[in-house]
């Protein structure tokens, strides 16, 4: 598996540093800044080997032109980007190698059209999902459909329960609050909303998740479960007839919440 280390951005954005052991060369995933790259680099004696990009936002990119301008580095991301500078385009069902590990790419609309994921399943699984899948919540619809973040959604939860889950903000607070809403009687979410506020106040990410602890917690994977369409139909005010509306009405209510 890879070493992965988060380099703090912006107000809470992690670009992930991947490594492996006895390498002194790092990718890093969603660089939307430079400057904390360059700050990494040089305090842990490392080398840039290559830039990882999940999808097109400036948060996630925005500092891409200053490190490829100082290393030289490959940019691999989707094939479909808005964003110009990458030089290595990936499709869904392609395979990277980094580092002697193989990355499984996985098309994943719905934040945004160009979205990708990055999945490792050399010893214990690792994926990094950008925007799509937070610690108990899932990103905002910018471009795509919620037909397509439902997909996503399903996606991530036929992984396997041990797969480790690196999203790129750190918004777990703020998910685990509306998550309690939703389903007030979740023990779960109680126990690990009590865990993140404790990393929290020492300053520390919550960051990653697991897919095991997401089936129990995040309601947008949770959408089959009776106690989340109760809520959801609560929140529609009439009964909803299927998966995708019971998705939907929860993705509404997070966006007013």
């Amino acid at each position: 598996m890879f070493d992965v280390t988060p380099i703090p951005a912006f107000n809470d954005n992690y670009i992930w540093a991947i490594s492996i052991a006895n390498n002194n060369q790092i990718a890093v995933v969603d660089p939307g800044d430079a400057a904390p790259v360059e700050q990494y680099l040089s305090d842990n004696n490392k080398e840039l080997a290559a830039i990882l990009v999940t999808h097109h936002h400036h948060d996630h990119t925005g500092g891409i032109e200053a490190l490829v301008s100082s290393h030289g580095v490959a940019v691999y991301g989707p094939s479909n980007s808005q964003f110009s500078g990458i030089t290595h385009p990936l499709n869904d069902g392609d395979e990277l190698e980094l580092f002697g590990h193989n990355l499984q790419i996985k098309t994943i609309p719905g934040h945004t059209l160009d979205h990708i994921s990055y999945l490792s399943e050399q010893d214990k699984p690792q994926i990094f999902c950008g925007d799509t899948l937070f610690l108990a919540g899932c990103g905002r619809i910018f471009e795509g459909t919620p037909a397509q973040m439902l997909e996503a959604m399903n996606y991530f939860k036929a992984l396997a329960d041990d797969t480790e889950v690196y999203c790129t903000h750190e918004y777990s607070m703020a998910n685990l609050k509306f998550a309690a809403a939703v389903e007030p009687g979740n023990a779960d979410i109680d126990a690990v909303a009590k865990r993140c506020y404790e990393l929290r106040e020492e300053d520390k990410p919550t960051l990653p998740s697991s897919i095991a602890q997401e089936r129990l917690i995040n309601p947008f994977l949770r959408t089959e479960e009776p106690s989340v369409i109760e809520a959801a139909n609560t929140f529609a005010g009439q009964a909803l007839s299927s998966e995708l509306e019971v998705f939907t009405a929860v993705r509404e209510w997070k966006n007013q919440f």
